[in-house]
């Protein structure tokens, strides 16, 4: 009676502490080698990750040439990674021993912001795919999307992020039944995590089809050009585009396999202690897909290259000529300073040198001068 009881109870106001314990999951007060070791490196990695995708989005707006569907949603990528970065360093200042001090609702609204940022970016990731796939079978450049579908687009998945990230804080948590509490998540429901990690891993199968498809078709249609062009030519189409694909795939796999199966495990109530084990590590590495996107999606492009070095070279330039500024101001003062100075010895010279000039003329009191008439001319003789 009373166990039934209490799995019908709900813990609205209970303390963070209280739902870590109930999970298995201890909340130490104080911090450890783990524990520095984990915020350090995340909070390294959001910040690499906020600067490079502040810098993919800066390029994107300034150039007229990256305003066409692909980029704007390269640019909800960067954005979406963005708020990943931003996301994943409030986590970093509210974990370890900070958890304890945290509200119920301040704790939802931590994993909900994280759970809404990975999931704009993964489903970004999967826009990306979609629009690739439409332009590679239509053998356009850019692709045909207006405007307002990709605006449309954008909104949906933002839309589908939010709804994810506010799932748990609505009801699907385990508040009222902690017998479903995952150990990873200490108010999540198990139930909630399977469905999470199974939808990511559906998504990824869906971009692995996707780009195998576009390797496929692309590897085909190289080979019948081939007949026209120089072997050299098919050999280098094929290789970059086994070279891209590698990395899309490779990369999602390194960053975010570790992290869903883990995700998974919790919810199949896998042995607790393994979990734990490899729970913020595997967290961090997913994190990383972040800092990946920008990488593949942007530095492989020869113009979003050059717009990068464009911005760098003007912010180095702003900052050195400010930093000048201080220098300029004494090297002109000491300029005036110094010629200040040369021209007053240059006058006290001249004024000296005159007076000396002066002293060595003959006195203005000279002797009468003879005035010589013809009275004083001796007389001819005749």
């Amino acid at each position: 009676m009373d166990d039934s009881h209490n799995t019908s109870e709900c813990y609205y106001n209970h303390s963070i502490e209280f739902f870590y314990n109930a999970s298995g999951k201890m909340i130490s007060s104080v911090w450890n080698t783990r524990d520095y070791v984990v915020v350090g490196l995340g909070l390294s990695v959001c910040f690499i990750i906020i600067l490079a995708n502040m810098l993919v989005i800066t390029a994107i707006a300034i150039n007229r040439r990256f305003h066409f569907p692909i980029y704007y949603l390269l640019g909800n990528l960067a954005a979406a990674d963005l708020f990943s970065g931003i996301s994943y360093a409030y986590l970093m200042f509210h974990t370890g021993p900070w958890t304890i001090t945290m509200t119920v609702h301040q704790w939802f609204i931590r994993q909900g912001l994280v759970e809404t940022s990975l999931t704009a970016s993964v489903v970004n990731l999967l826009a990306v795919a979609i629009e690739r796939h439409q332009t590679v079978f239509t053998m356009q450049l850019h692709s045909n999307m207006t405007n307002r579908r990709v605006f449309l687009l954008i909104l949906g998945i933002w839309a589908v992020a939010f709804v994810m990230g506010l799932v748990p804080m609505m009801g699907w948590n385990c508040l009222c039944d902690l017998g479903n509490c995952s150990v990873m998540a200490p108010m999540y429901s198990r139930s909630y995590l399977v469905f999470w990690a199974v939808l990511n891993l559906l998504t990824f199968s869906v971009m692995v089809a996707m780009y195998a498809r576009i390797f496929v078709y692309v590897h085909r249609k190289s080979h019948r050009m081939s007949q026209h062009t120089t072997q050299t030519r098919h050999r280098e189409t094929v290789i970059n585009l086994l070279k891209t694909v590698t990395i899309i795939l490779g990369a999602f796999v390194i960053c975010w396999t570790p992290g869903l199966l883990v995700l998974l495990l919790d919810g199949l109530q896998y042995d607790a202690h393994y979990v734990l084990a490899f729970e913020k590590y595997c967290l961090v590495l997913a994190e990383c897909n972040s800092l990946v996107n920008p990488i593949i999606y942007s530095f492989r492009d020869k113009e979003m290259r050059s717009t990068f070095k464009r911005i760098l070279c003007s912010l180095c330039r702003t900052c050195s000529e400010h930093q000048g500024e201080p220098l300029i101001l004494r090297v002109n003062a000491l300029k005036q300073e110094m010629y200040l100075k040369l021209k007053g010895h240059l006058s006290a010279w001249r004024t000296r040198r005159a007076a000396k000039l002066k002293s060595l003329q003959p006195s203005s009191e000279t002797p009468d001068t003879v005035c010589w008439t013809t009275d004083n001319l001796p007389a001819k003789h005749s």
